[in-house]
C-alpha cells in the first residue's frame, strides 16, 4: 500500500495558456519535498510536455480538459498523472520513439515522451483509441539528502 502524505487534483482547460499554469502548480505542489532547483526543472519540463501533447494531440479540432493528479508518496516521491478524453494513441509503443510524429508538416520534433521519461524516474503510458490518454509520470526527489563536501 502506498504511503500517500498529501494529493491534489485539478482540471484545466485544454489551451495552450494553461500550459504554464500547469507547471506552476505541480512545481508548486512539489515544493513541499524540499527539490533542488534541478529537480523542480525537470518536473517541470515533464509536465510541460504531457501538458502540451494534450493540447496538441489529444484534441486536435476542440478545446478539451485535462486532468492532473498529484501525489506525495512516502518522505520523497512525486505522482503525477496528467490525462486527457481526447481521440487517444493508435499505437503507444511506436508514440514513444524518439522523432516520432503524428504531424510532421509542423514543427513538432517527436520528442515529447523521450524528454518526459528523461527527465523523471518513471514514465507510463496507458491510451485507448477515442477514449483518451493517461501519463503517470514518477520522480524521487533526492534535494533535501545531498551532503556536501566541506
Amino acid at each position: 500500500m502506498q504511503d500517500i502524505r498529501n494529493y491534489m487534483k485539478m482540471t484545466i482547460s485544454g489551451q495552450s495558456k494553461n500550459e504554464a499554469l500547469a507547471r506552476m502548480c505541480v512545481s508548486a505542489f512539489a515544493a513541499q519535498l524540499d527539490p533542488t532547483i534541478e529537480e523542480i526543472s525537470d518536473i517541470k519540463a515533464a509536465v510541460s510536455e504531457a501538458v502540451t501533447n494534450c493540447i496538441v494531440h489529444a484534441y486536435p479540432d476542440k478545446i478539451g480538459d485535462i486532468f492532473i493528479e498529484l501525489k506525495i508518496i512516502g518522505e520523497d516521491t512525486i505522482y503525477i498523472k496528467i490525462k486527457d478524453k481526447g481521440i487517444g494513441i493508435p499505437d503507444v509503443k511506436k508514440a514513444m520513439e524518439p522523432l516520432f510524429t503524428t504531424s510532421p508538416e509542423t514543427e513538432r520534433a517527436g520528442l515529447g515522451f523521450a524528454v518526459m521519461e528523461s527527465f523523471m524516474d518513471r514514465l507510463s503510458v496507458r491510451s485507448k483509441e477515442g477514449s483518451g490518454t493517461t501519463v503517470i509520470m514518477t520522480k524521487r526527489l533526492n534535494g533535501r539528502y545531498e551532503q556536501t563536501d566541506k
